[in-house]
């Protein structure tokens, strides 16, 4: 990993990263067996609210005092409503761990994202440092072939010393020419 990152950063993502492998291989047993605990539970409490409603049925026929029967009424309704609650706090109880889950992946995946945000910048940052330095290696090959092509075509364009004073000696003659008065000519 590039040091230009954070250490705790690095450290969190390589943390979820792995929990998350981790998580993969366990994740269908752990849903089957949490199902199996709710269904547990919710069987538990129908069993639970099943055994008072009977209880009631079995009192119901020995209660002849019009109290008791008023009594006897208002525990079925207030039965009857406990096992609306439970059917809603179990829902609720679903919504919320859902919620819990869904803010910790929520914090997992900010990490994870800012994670990728500094790979992405760094990233950048050395494609563009590599840019440069391909434009400068072009740039300098280029100024080294022009250079090599000047001393390839410096020795055509520079005479051999034998021309050289051939042509100092024929410039010196133009020269004497040209000074010469056209009458002697």
């Amino acid at each position: 990993c590039p040091t230009s990152h954070p250490p705790t950063l690095q450290a969190a993502f390589a943390h979820l990263a792995l929990a998350f492998r981790c998580d993969v291989f366990t994740l269908q047993q752990r849903v089957q067996v949490e199902k199996r605990a709710r269904d547990a539970a919710e069987e538990n409490i129908q069993e639970e609210l099943g055994q008072c409603r009977a209880a009631l049925e079995r009192l119901g026929p020995s209660c002849t005092d019009e109290g008791c029967k008023e009594v006897l009424e208002q525990l079925q309704h207030s039965l009857a409503v406990l096992a609306a609650a439970v059917e809603r706090a179990t829902s609720a109880a679903e919504k919320l761990g859902a919620v819990h889950q869904e803010a910790r992946m929520s914090r997992a995946a900010e990490v994870m994202v800012q994670h990728v945000e500094n790979l992405k910048r760094h990233h950048m940052r050395e494609h563009a440092e590599l840019e440069e330095m391909k434009r400068l290696i072009q740039q300098n090959s280029r100024n080294r072939q022009l250079a090599e092509t000047q001393d390839d075509v410096e020795p055509r364009l520079r005479p051999h010393p034998l021309m050289r004073s051939f042509q100092q000696g024929s410039a010196r003659r133009r020269v004497s020419i040209a000074v010469i008065p056209k009458q002697l000519l």
